[in-house]
């Protein structure tokens, strides 16, 4: 129903899609201008960065296209409109999810789609039949972890209505620290985005192992590998967490 009502005025569709991929690549503007000034980035080139920057996007644009409306739980308790989606033969998270698609948010999925081309052409990396595999399977784990985090975010919206931005410092704001390289932040930080929010698997550790980087933590080889396992340990808990808020759901009381 959205994406027929955004189709009926295409002009304005397209101008805000553009608009989208615009807004979104003014962040990597800023990253191409520091490389003006210097050569490397926490030893890391311009492409290197790029490809960093093109993962993370590609894998929180979908992520962001599909869940990204999570943020008006808060709002939908607060006004008591959550007792409507409970009415209907439809399950609730679908329906938030679904609530005011915005098919521009593509913008952004195509910009860190044609930067992460970009970047995939001047890499100077031995590409093996493994870090080729490696690069698909690291956007569609990385859009999963970004999913479970907006579910987790929306499902803490049920115990703390005014929360929205508390999610959002975990999705949007670990998308802009997953652009640069881990060897800018200091190894506390690394640590927490990689054992205690995983973060990391997104792009950073299956990145180091298709750029010939070494782990800054020093985490054995097979760490690199397993960002599937850690989305589907990552979704599971936040359906866990998703149930328990709507089971724990008592409306406005109005």
């Amino acid at each position: 129903m959205w994406v027929r009502s955004t189709m009926a005025y295409r002009v304005s569709f397209v101008m805000m899609t553009v608009g989208n991929f615009a807004a979104t690549a003014l962040d990597f503007v800023a990253i191409a201008f520091m490389f003006s000034h210097i050569d490397a980035l926490g030893g890391f080139t311009l492409p290197e960065v790029a490809f960093l920057y093109g993962t993370t996007s590609v894998s929180f644009g979908l992520a962001d296209l599909v869940l990204g409306n999570l943020d008006r739980v808060g709002r939908r308790v607060r006004d008591g409109t959550m007792d409507t989606l409970l009415t209907r033969p439809a399950p609730v998270l679908a329906q938030v999810a679904a609530d005011q698609f915005a098919l521009r948010r593509l913008g952004r999925v195509t910009q860190g789609g044609l930067l992460l081309g970009w970047s995939l052409a001047r890499l100077d990396v031995a590409w093996t039949p493994v870090t080729v595999l490696l690069v698909p399977v690291m956007l569609v784990a990385g859009a999963v972890i970004f999913g479970a985090l907006f579910v987790a975010g929306a499902a803490f919206q049920f115990r703390a209505v005014d929360a929205a931005e508390v999610q959002n410092a975990f999705t949007y704001g670990g998308t802009t620290l997953l652009q640069y390289p881990p060897s800018v932040f200091a190894r506390d930080l690394v640590r927490g985005v990689t054992f205690v929010v995983p973060l990391a698997f997104v792009n950073w550790l299956p990145a180091l192992r298709v750029l010939g980087r070494d782990d800054p933590l020093g985490l054995p080889g097979w760490v690199d590998f397993a960002s599937p396992l850690v989305a589907l340990v990552c979704w599971v808990l936040a359906g866990l967490a998703w149930r328990a808020g709507l089971r724990g759901y008592r409306s406005t009381g109005s």
